[in-house]
């Protein structure tokens, strides 16, 4: 996320320091205890990551490796009939664990066959097997459910979800709306492959992350099954459904493009969406080859949203987007998608690398280059005094994350370490950070040692006063 269409939404650390603290967070799952050989144990998965941002985001004690989210949904009602079924692998012996899950009611819940009990307290559902699931082994869980999916609100009053629009549904899940429609472990550390079969009525699309494999029209209602078969954060998926103009083209590379774009916004988002493939190719030349096996963008009429969002292969737009918005979110799929974050303050990681791409682009298309952008009031060109200069890069805060600062600081910072190291050591680094996270997750201290490997240079004062200091660099 996000990138407003309008334009990006209008604690001192010493590197030492947040280092440290890194290194002292929670880890990731809850591994549990191990007693004596040939005399395992078992005990309840941990039912947060531990993420500061998001303190009930993410469990732990498995790892999901695939979810299979089947449902009808019906516009005029609101009403979604859904059965998700997530296979995962313990990562301990389980004797409960919890799923992130704010959707509608449940009627039914098994584990491996087995009717399971279940509780329900705000996003967390804590399920008890009937029988222990042991360290190791692979589990399957059933969820039915049915209702209306709700729309969540962030810190910063943003919305997401499962959000309504007049003839079906937006549907962005960055960073805590994926609950609202299908259970499973919501942190971009869990990363899983997802397969959507979703039916809606007739001249209703479905559109989803992935490539389509079906589309079976039967008594007036339609199934779309999607695939998406690179791993994925759960935040990242979608199936935003509407009336769209569905285009299916491919880039000079032969990679699949799918665009679905509301009748009303088809004049509009034209120029964008015909830069679809010079953009992923422009970035496959800079970032290195596109991660995934397809392309796209769902651009859809949702007003009270306000913002685009990086939708795993396929980026969706709350209105018709610009060429830059759509260098921006397509950028996402190399660094946000398929690299990702591991706690959400490092969001630079995320969207200064997006806001740094975009500029490049521009410069790329005959706009302003990335030295004048760099330097334009928008940018370096703010004032000393500008409470821009007083929050923290790598610490903006819940209600800030998807503000100016892990945007623009976070591209200056990359513009100022291209100047630092020069063009040939930062464009390798670009490549290799890409390369080297691919599926995967990173944090800042990770770039910090990618960035000082490809340079042969000591960068703690550089990196110290872009991204851990307050206040408007001077020198670097």
């Amino acid at each position: 996320m996000r990138s407003g269409l309008l334009g990006a939404a209008a604690t001192s650390a010493a590197l030492c320091g947040l280092l440290i603290a890194q290194a002292a967070q929670p880890a990731l799952a809850s591994t549990g205890k191990h007693g004596k050989p040939g005399k395992p144990t078992y005990s309840a998965g941990a039912p947060s990551v531990g993420d500061p941002y998001f303190p009930d985001a993410g469990n732990g004690g498995y790892d999901v490796k695939h979810y299979d989210i089947s449902f009808t949904y019906d516009p005029a009602t609101r009403h979604m009939d859904a059965t998700t079924t997530v296979t995962a692998v313990a990562t301990q012996g389980l004797t409960t664990f919890d799923l992130d899950f704010r959707g509608p009611e449940i009627s039914y819940l098994s584990v491996n066959g087995h009717r399971a009990e279940f509780q329900r307290s705000g996003q967390e559902l804590v399920v008890t097997p009937r029988h222990k699931l042991a360290e190791g082994h692979r589990f399957t869980v059933v969820v039915k459910y049915a209702g209306t999916p709700p729309v969540v609100t962030d810190p910063d009053g943003s919305i997401e979800g499962w959000v309504p629009t007049d003839d079906g549904a937006f549907v962005p899940g960055e960073p805590q709306g994926a609950p609202a429609w299908f259970p499973g472990n919501d942190h971009p550390t869990d990363k899983a492959t997802f397969t959507f079969h979703t039916t809606v009525p007739e001249g209703v699309t479905a559109v989803g992350n992935g490539r389509l494999l079906s589309q079976k029209t039967k008594k007036g209602w339609t199934t779309f099954l999607w695939n998406s078969t690179e791993p994925m954060a759960t935040y990242l998926s979608t199936v935003t459904i509407g009336k769209f103009t569905v285009t299916e083209s491919k880039t000079p590379e032969g990679l699949p493009i799918y665009t679905a774009v509301d009748p009303q916004l088809v004049t509009q988002s034209a120029g964008a969406v015909a830069q679809i493939p010079d953009i992923v190719d422009y970035f496959s030349s800079l970032f290195g080859p596109y991660p995934f096996n397809t392309a796209g963008a769902i651009i859809d009429r949702a007003p009270d949203v306000g913002y685009a969002l990086e939708s795993q292969t396929k980026p969706i737009f709350s209105s018709a987007p610009g060429v830059s918005t759509m260098a921006h979110e397509l950028a996402h799929q190399w660094y946000g998608d398929s690299v990702s974050v591991t706690r959400w303050s490092d969001i630079w990681l995320n969207e200064g690398f997006a806001t740094y791409a975009q500029w490049l682009y521009t410069e790329h298309n005959g706009g302003a280059t990335a030295d004048q952008t760099f330097n334009s009031a928008s940018n370096y060109g703010r004032a000393a005094t500008s409470s821009f200069w007083q929050v923290v890069a790598t610490d903006p805060g819940p209600e800030d994350m998807f503000g100016n600062v892990p945007y623009n600081r976070g591209a200056m910072t990359l513009h100022a370490l291209r100047g630092k190291i020069g063009d040939t050591a930062f464009f390798a680094l670009l490549k290799q950070w890409a390369t080297s996270h691919r599926y995967g997750n990173a944090t800042t201290a990770d770039f910090i040692a990618a960035a000082e490997k490809a340079s042969g240079k000591d960068l703690t004062n550089f990196f110290d006063v872009w991204l851990f200091q307050k206040g408007k660099p001077a020198t670097w």
